[in-house]
């Protein structure tokens, strides 16, 4: 039998073309769409659902999954994720145990990890993770600066019986201690506790001049609500994990006041034009808000496009070392994350180091009040 070489030849060349190509960049994302951080985890979901699908002129498939809040959920996610999926990176996860949770399977598999939600990672482990929100201790510091500007002298601290809220009391110490301020009581509790009455009446006992409430989302309201109803007078400070709208919307008037630090892209009209977060943070809110109505935008949300700057920044420097599905490419990623300069994003510039995953400094930062059913820019 005779082959035509007319077909044949093309044929192969076909082949051969598709062979070369490179594989779809994929990255899993685990998010906490429901469980206690669902408030902050459902724009982090929709973010993704407006990423563009190619970085650096390659296709790019985003995995979605919903971890519940739940570190247990949030660990098969990742091992689905990097074990049958074969994801390049994870983006994961909304809250700080769900993220630690991950962290495991990424340092296991070398797989990078973006995580939106600030933690301290055991050393051995931080090469492989990023992390995109501001950590504790710029946090602390910018709120301990507004305490001293405003004469306050003792302070209280509730915070999450987790991560989160050991990591704030720690960042806070620190900060209070440098500023002259004593800690005069301290509190814990769980994210789904329905009350905390016996924490606030030792709060109140105590009489700080102002209480630091280390929470996020709506479960951040409890502690404000009952400490006000046992007659607490004083200044009340949040942490940036409050700025999504159904803290708002829960708190009501007993969030009214409240100071809080966040990060630019909240309230982003009124940055100033050299601000570097200013363009990246209103181009982020118009597609945001364009799809899910005005006044719909989350700094959580603006944790997951900053996820996707970092990428499209580190992507293309990978694909000229590696292909994707490939151990060596998300070595490469790795790499080129850690190497990431002058990056302006919503919530400030990253500059990435082998000693800083976080890579944000002062600008990524500014101090915020509720007002009227809002916040507003403290100047």
């Amino acid at each position: 039998m005779k082959v035509n070489k007319l077909v044949w030849v093309p044929a192969l060349a076909l082949v051969l073309a598709a062979s070369s190509a490179w594989a779809d960049v994929t990255i899993g994302v685990s998010v906490s769409a429901t469980g206690p951080a669902a408030s902050l985890g459902i724009p982090e979901k929709q973010t993704f659902a407006l990423l563009p699908q190619t970085i650096g002129g390659e296709k790019v498939k985003y995995i979605v999954l919903d971890d519940a809040t739940d570190p247990s959920t949030a660990v098969k996610n990742a091992r689905k994720l990097t074990g049958e999926d074969k994801v390049d990176a994870i983006i994961g996860s909304t809250a700080t145990p769900t993220s630690i949770a991950i962290l495991e399977v990424a340092f296991e598999t070398k797989t990078p990890q973006i995580s939106m939600a600030p933690f301290a990672p055991a050393a051995d482990k931080a090469p492989w993770v990023f992390i995109t929100p501001q950590n504790f201790n710029q946090m602390a510091i910018a709120i301990a600066a507004h305490m001293t500007a405003n004469n306050v002298k003792t302070m209280g601290f509730i915070g999450y019986a987790d991560p989160y809220g050991q990591l704030w009391l720690k960042a806070m110490q620190g900060a209070a201690e440098a500023r002259g301020i004593k800690i005069v009581a301290t509190e814990s509790y769980q994210r789904n506790d329905t009350s905390v009455t016996g924490q606030a009446l030792k709060l109140v006992a105590a009489n700080p001049d102002a209480i630091l409430i280390a929470g996020s989302g709506t479960p951040a309201v409890l502690p404000q609500a009952t400490l006000i109803e046992r007659g607490y007078k004083g200044k009340f400070y949040q942490t940036h994990g409050i700025a999504n709208r159904d803290f708002l919307r829960v708190g009501g008037k007993n969030v009214e006041g409240t100071i809080f630090p966040v990060g630019p892209m909240l309230l982003a009209e009124h940055l100033a034009d050299s601000h570097p977060s200013k363009k990246p943070a209103l181009e982020y809110v118009k597609l945001y808000e364009a799809a899910h109505g005005v006044n719909s935008r989350s700094t959580f949300g603006g944790h997951g496009w900053d996820a996707y700057l970092l990428l499209n920044r580190a992507v293309p420097e990978a694909l000229k070392k590696a292909k994707p599905g490939t151990v060596e490419f998300r070595v490469a990623l790795r790499d080129a994350l850690e190497n990431v300069k002058e990056l302006p994003a919503v919530h400030g510039v990253f500059n990435m180091s082998a000693k800083d995953h976080n890579g944000f400094d002062g600008r990524a930062a500014i101090m915020a009040i509720v007002e009227n059913g809002d916040w507003k820019l403290l100047k």
